[in-house]
């Protein structure tokens, strides 16, 4: 039988928004020294995996975090904003806080996780679903027997993870969420023969 594929998951390092308590979404924000100090603890944790291929999202958070990886393996960090986070349109940018009192028809729906809401300027979750499983699956098309590092964000991942798990079929969705802590690594082992082995989620024994 073919070798299986690897998959990982990987959150993004500490961002100056998660420290501050803001909705990311689309916005470039950079990664806090924290975060720098967890991307590099997850270079060094996986710097021994042979990590054929990494992929990222284009945000700047994601990409930093990405980098030492990278320059351990010598492998190209490519980006590709299929794996964005979710958009939160008007409240990018602001804190739990103000999005709550300011906009709070749209914070109960991603409370909710409400799959077909389509946030006021932003998306819906079936939005991110459709544009980051498509890249995903055309890449573990592409890297069979390999094994694919996918830097991201927090609801990318859960989406995704649930795609590959095949959670998101059904014709009726519930609402399910997995957590990820920053740098958190969701390990799949996925065979030939379509049987789907989830290994680890949010990993954070490396940090």
């Amino acid at each position: 039988m073919p070798q299986p594929t690897h998959v990982l998951l990987i959150r993004h390092g500490q961002s100056e928004g998660n420290a501050e308590r803001r909705f990311g979404g689309h916005t470039a924000t950079p990664l806090s020294p924290r975060g720098r100090r967890q991307a590099n603890a997850t270079a060094d944790a996986l710097k021994n995996d042979s990590i054929t291929a990494i992929y990222s999202s284009d945000l700047a958070r994601a990409v930093e975090t990405a980098k030492p990886l990278a320059l351990a393996t010598r492998q190209p960090v490519i980006t590709t904003e299929a794996f964005r986070e979710r958009s939160v349109g008007v409240m990018e940018g602001l804190t739990f806080e103000d999005a709550a009192q300011k906009h709070p028809e749209e914070y109960a729906a991603l409370l909710r996780r409400d799959f077909e809401h389509v946030l006021a300027g932003g998306e819906s979750y079936r939005q991110l679903l459709d544009r980051s499983r498509n890249k995903l699956d055309e890449i573990i098309r592409g890297h069979r027997g390999g094994r694919i590092a996918v830097f991201s964000h927090t609801g990318t991942i859960c989406i995704l993870a649930l795609h590959l798990m095949g959670a998101l079929d059904a014709p009726e969705l519930k609402p399910v969420w997995i957590s990820s802590s920053n740098c958190g690594i969701t390990r799949f082992e996925l065979r030939a023969d379509g049987f789907v082995r989830v290994l680890t989620v949010n990993d954070t024994s490396h940090l």
